[in-house]
């Protein structure tokens, strides 16, 4: 396995005002997670990739990520969860349940 996991952030935006994850500040997640991650030394080969995505069609929850291989979802509000993202699950392969979607 050459990265250990994957966490992809939706950053979509829809048109026409329609509800989505880059209105709930996707992207300035996805730039805070990519950054810690390589602080943390998480990131390359046998550790983290840190991805955007498209639509990924969980729009009503949004803002979403998914963390693959294990394939969880979650939905965050702040830096206190996406910490707790890279702190339990990331680095500790730990699932944070209260974000799970």
């Amino acid at each position: 396995m050459y990265y250990r996991y994957h966490i992809f952030f939706c950053i979509n935006q829809r048109p026409e005002g329609k509800s989505c994850c880059e209105d709930h500040g996707a992207s300035d997640a996805f730039e805070y997670v990519k950054g810690r991650v390589k602080e943390l030394g998480l990131s390359g080969p046998g550790g983290v990739r840190v991805n955007k995505a498209g639509c990924l069609d969980r729009c009503e929850a949004g803002p979403v990520a998914v963390v693959y291989p294990d394939g969880v979802w979650y939905s965050y509000s702040g830096r206190d969860d996406l910490d707790a993202i890279i702190d339990q699950h990331l680095s500790a392969g730990q699932v944070v349940e209260r974000l799970k979607l």
